[in-house]
């Protein structure tokens, strides 16, 4: 949070191009705005059936993000809803601040057509994010309505499923500004 960037990092974001939506400047670093958005009961996280989803907290996940993302050059901006509506209003916002979402949309994953429609519409690059891995459990958790509408999927690997997918979509975006 307070940590700059290594020097590494830095290279990757710097430009003397203009600024693109979705970037603000930490120093003089460009850096990336990603929004991580989780769906319903994930503010239950480290209570909430451990054996399946462990025992890392959301503020924990949160916390390990926006430090992930202070060393990749990447600002981190986290939010929880257990509300549908919520989650395509801060897509919606996302659309004109972001450049890039993770999104773990829980239970909603596998039926909302509305947040699946909003993913469409702000046109963002999205990685869709669970902890575990939805086709290993019950057979309603196999479909994902919101992964055409999503550039990549890590599930499985727990609380750093969230950071993995912080890494490949940092990475993604640092090959979208190099120079052409």
């Amino acid at each position: 949070m307070g940590r700059k960037p290594s020097t590494r990092t830095r290279a990757l974001f710097t430009t003397d191009r203009p600024h693109r939506l979705g970037r603000r400047r930490i120093g003089r670093v460009p850096a990336p705005i990603v929004y991580c958005i989780s769906g319903p009961n994930l503010q239950l996280l480290g209570v909430r059936e451990p054996s399946i989803y462990g025992t890392t907290t959301l503020a924990e996940i949160h916390q390990m993000l926006e430090a992930r993302g202070a060393e990749l050059g990447v600002e981190v901006r986290c939010f929880q809803t257990n509300h549908e509506g919520a989650i395509c209003d801060l897509l919606a916002e996302a659309r004109t601040v972001a450049a890039g979402v993770l999104l773990n949309a829980a239970a909603y994953t596998h039926t909302s057509l509305a947040i699946f429609d909003a993913l469409k519409a702000v046109g963002l690059p999205c990685v869709e994010v669970h902890l575990s891995n939805p086709e290993a459990r019950e057979a309603y958790r196999h479909a994902s309505v919101v992964a055409p509408a999503c550039k990549a999927k890590v599930a499985g690997f727990g609380a750093d499923s969230y950071l993995l997918a912080l890494d490949g979509l940092a990475r993604w975006l640092q090959k979208q500004a190099a120079p052409r």
